[in-house]
């Protein structure tokens, strides 16, 4: 009874600070921790710091699928919820518009271009009838030199997994970490003859990892058993990890297009240094 005593007077000793939630420093009380500062993906300040073109690209997303046909992995259940998202057609958008601090390509809208004809339809429609022949003539939807394809063509579980642990008169600890990767494509095809000219294959690790701390002991004489086990594990986000790997497919498509001189830029400024290489 002494034993057990004290455990719980040294917990009630240790306030409220020792319930902030597990993975957190720097907590006062028990919802009140300090924040995390925003993580900044070197990919993207990769991106964004591409020297400028002369003038920017047209080019045109209709999709970008997810082919790997993977579903969320559990040992418990079959998860009909697939591994990767089914909208990266939005990251790589916005990768584009982000290269060179948005000085690199201008992207039209091809992905919801349903929609978009109907709504210059419906202009078109009702400024007819309002406004007669006079009425103000939409301007013309741009169209785009460059296509670009691909997809998230690959997801594969447990590359690497292992860990480390031991005991001691029951107390013990172990640590483990898993590590998955994904893959992206992304190709780029001249519009007037369907020509690929760039094709880029990416791909990034996704780690995972599980830290855990157990005591198991007999007290009283050995006629009470004392058990406490607390750990946690941090995952790194799958969007994340598909978000970089785009990113990076955008900044290697076009460092590839800077070394075949594709791009409309002062080639005689151009410094890529050793940094660049052109993708297999």
């Amino acid at each position: 009874m002494e034993f057990r005593g004290i455990i719980v007077v040294c917990f009630l000793l240790s306030g409220c600070s020792q319930l902030a939630p597990v993975g957190q420093t720097g907590c006062i009380g028990l919802l009140i921790c300090s924040e995390n500062p925003s993580v900044v993906r070197p990919t993207m300040t990769s991106l964004q710091e591409l020297p400028y073109p002369k003038q920017k690209a047209v080019v045109a997303v209709y999709n970008f699928k997810d082919l790997t046909g993977q579903r969320k992995s559990s040992t418990k259940m079959a998860l009909f919820s697939t591994a990767v998202t089914q909208g990266a057609e939005s990251y790589l958008i916005g990768a584009l518009r982000e290269a060179g601090k948005g000085n690199w390509f201008t992207v039209v809208e091809r992905t919801n271009l349903d929609n978009l004809t109907k709504e210059r339809q419906l202009i078109k429609n009702t400024r007819a009838t309002y406004s007669g022949e006079g009425a103000n003539i939409l301007k013309p939807l741009l169209y785009a030199g460059l296509l670009l394809e691909g997809g998230i063509v690959s997801y594969d579980s447990n590359i690497k997994t292992g860990g480390n642990g031991a005991r001691y008169l029951g107390i013990g600890a172990t640590n483990e970490y898993r590590q998955d990767e994904i893959t992206v494509s992304l190709r780029t095809i001249l519009v007037q003859t369907g020509e690929v000219l760039l094709n880029v294959t990416v791909s990034k690790s996704i780690l995972s990892a599980r830290t855990s701390n157990d005591l198991f002991r007999f007290i009283e004489e050995g006629t009470e058993l004392l058990e406490i086990e607390t750990g946690y594990t941090e995952n790194e986000a799958i969007g994340y990890a598909t978000k970089s790997a785009i990113e990076k497919a955008v900044h290697q498509m076009v460092i590839d297009g800077l070394k075949m001189e594709l791009w409309d830029f002062d080639y005689s400024t151009l410094d890529l240094g050793e940094a660049y290489e052109p993708s297999n």
